[in-house]
């Protein structure tokens, strides 16, 4: 996960619960909507004159977010499926 100082943390809580709230719940409606909060506020952020160092550190961003999200979230849900379903080994 990022790792930001705590305090800085705060600021953006209730932006994020409110627009978690929002996002549909239907599995094939979620990840457009995901897509297009996290599209638009790349884009609000670097803006519509985006250089080619704005391109690479946002790819980047998205590249250690993916990342995270596998090491932190994915890798222990496969691990427990495998001890509860068995490891392609067993098969």
């Amino acid at each position: 996960m990022p790792y930001i100082p705590r305090e800085d943390r705060k600021q953006y809580q209730d932006a994020i619960k409110e627009l978690a709230e929002k996002i549909p719940e239907d599995r094939m409606q979620r990840p457009g909507h995901i897509n297009y909060i996290v599209s638009l506020l790349l884009d609000r952020v670097y803006g519509s004159e985006m250089r080619y160092a704005d391109h690479n550190e946002a790819i980047g961003v998205l590249t250690c977010i993916q990342s995270e999200l596998y090491r932190r979230k994915t890798a222990p849900y496969e691990d427990l499926k495998i001890n509860s379903e068995g490891d392609l080994q067993d098969l």
